[in-house]
């Protein structure tokens, strides 16, 4: 622990240098500006941002990139209160009780609490995955190949059943993810799979292109093709961000026990960020006593401050198995493990080994960016809400010129134009019919990897398939997949005919 402790001091040292401060103040200016962007989640800012940090080095890139993260997290909360617009799903609970606050006149200290909650939660966060993901990547060196694929193949079953309304369709993203993430020419074998005979697609589908395809071009053919032209309805401010005494003390606890929900949910495949920003506003909403449980589904400014620390503390927390088992449980970790990929790095159980001034220096580049993003938001608050003034027909002809100069700037190919509107097609497709996106995303990017591992195992074993079920870890895995596969049906049924009896004897 005390050598975590000087590596992190290490990674201070780096992230200190003038230089490298003007890149994370860059990155928090540029996510916060995207991020604030009316229909823009933080997967799509960091994808749309990804290409510039490709143009320094890499310890810069990924302090700018932290940056990119946190500011990107923050920026869905303006729209979600002064909109009613969530950039994202785990922004839904701070559009419920944010906006309705905003519309009582109390915009600034919904701001506030958004914005302080997130740093609090952050700070947590950021600490704790700086103790765990080091711990974690020493556990995971003796993991064997079979053990990394029941991890994966967890990841697709839990991301896969908990995220959307329906197991169908989230599967089906899945399945469409994996068919898109096998294009190309097979990693050890060389041979060709799905190509049909174009030479482009030999080597794969450019991840980046496939993330802002679904996350852009999806999303605003959708809006092209639902929503009218007219401005935003933005909901002005009263008043300097502050919150006063009476919002501090009622702020406090749900900030700390957000973040005590979000980061451990955040570490394990459990659905994205919906899920502890649900069970966040639950246990506020059960917490709370007299007026201010009379306040929920009225502006509650708990049911603000708790789903919004849950949210970031389940964002630092999903960069714990993203750096020390190289497995992304979210979109938005999907997009950063892609920068790690950009430069050649590998995360995983190595790259603490491999990499530590690399790593280290972006964890203490995650405090840096928290603290930058504080000092942003509160005092240029009405800066940010400016950019909601801007026309739609403009904002999204933006977005779409600028994500289609990003896909074709990759490779500098008409392929992966064809490809970024195909998929943006898929996305619209998803988003019409209530598909989760995040599915798809995580199997284009394990998809492979799960291959790979398979094959790994296989030749260790010399073609024995027994060996995909040896150790305690890959059982209890396995296990805990037919647990969650086979329960909830029981459950439901079982609760359903308990329903039926209580009202035939009532």
């Amino acid at each position: 622990m005390l050598d975590n402790f000087n590596f992190l001091l290490d990674g201070f040292a780096a992230a200190f240098v003038f230089s490298n401060l003007i890149y994370g103040f860059i990155g928090t200016f540029l996510g916060t500006l995207v991020g604030v962007l009316p229909g823009i989640g933080p997967a799509l800012a960091i994808g749309l941002l990804l290409p510039i940090t490709l143009t320094v080095q890499p310890t810069q890139a990924l302090i700018m990139f932290a940056a990119i993260y946190y500011g990107a997290m923050y920026g869905g909360s303006t729209t979600s209160i002064l909109l009613n617009t969530p950039g994202e799903s785990g922004s839904v609970i701070t559009a419920v009780e944010g906006n309705k606050m905003a519309r009582a006149g109390r915009a600034a200290a919904a701001l506030a609490t958004a914005a302080i909650g997130s740093f609090v939660a952050g700070t947590i966060a950021t600490l704790l995955l700086a103790m765990a993901a080091p711990e974690l990547a020493e556990i995971a060196l003796t993991v064997q190949p079979a053990g990394f694929l029941a991890l994966i193949i967890t990841a697709f079953a839990t991301v896969g059943t908990l995220l959307g309304s329906s197991r169908i369709r989230g599967i089906l993203s899945l399945a469409v993810g994996l068919t898109v993430g096998l294009v190309g020419a097979d990693l050890q074998s060389g041979s060709l799979r799905l190509t049909f005979g174009n030479r482009a697609a030999i080597d794969g589908i450019e991840t980046v292109t496939v993330i802002v395809a679904l996350f852009a071009l999806g999303e605003i053919f959708y809006l092209a093709s639902r929503f009218n032209h007219g401005p935003w309805q933005v909901i002005p401010i009263g008043g300097r961000a502050i919150m006063s005494k009476s919002d501090l003390k009622r702020s406090w606890k749900p900030w700390l026990r957000g973040t005590a929900i979000g980061f451990p949910l955040g570490v394990v495949p459990a659905g994205g960020s919906e899920v502890p920003t649900f069970l966040s506003y639950a246990v506020e909403r059960k917490l709370a006593r007299g007026k201010n449980r009379e306040e929920f589904g009225h502006g509650a400014i708990e049911g603000v401050a708790g789903p919004e620390a849950a949210n970031n503390a389940n964002a630092a927390g999903a960069l714990v198995p993203l750096l020390a088992l190289g497995l992304p449980t979210s979109a938005t970790a999907a997009v950063v493990l892609v920068a790690f990929q950009s430069y050649s790095i590998q995360p995983g159980p190595l790259l603490f080994m491999t990499n530590p001034e690399l790593v280290w220096a972006l964890i203490a580049s995650l405090f840096i960016g928290n603290t930058l993003l504080l000092i942003l938001n509160l005092p240029f608050i009405r800066f940010w809400v400016k950019l909601l003034y801007i026309p739609r027909p403009y904002l999204y002809a933006g977005i779409a010129t600028f994500a289609l100069l990003g896909a074709y700037a990759l490779n500098n190919s008409i392929f992966d134009l064809q490809v970024a509107l195909g998929v943006g097609m898929i996305g619209y497709l998803f988003r019409r019919f209530a598909v989760p996106i995040t599915p798809m995303v995580i199997g284009v990017i394990l998809g492979p990897l799960a291959e790979l591992y398979y094959k790994r195992a296989l030749q260790i074993s010399q073609g024995d398939h027994g060996v995909l079920l040896d150790g305690p870890l890959t059982k209890s895995l396995y296990l805990f997949l037919i647990l969650l596969i086979f329960l909830p049906p029981i459950y439901r049924r079982f609760i359903g005919r308990n329903r039926g009896k209580t009202k035939a004897d009532s």
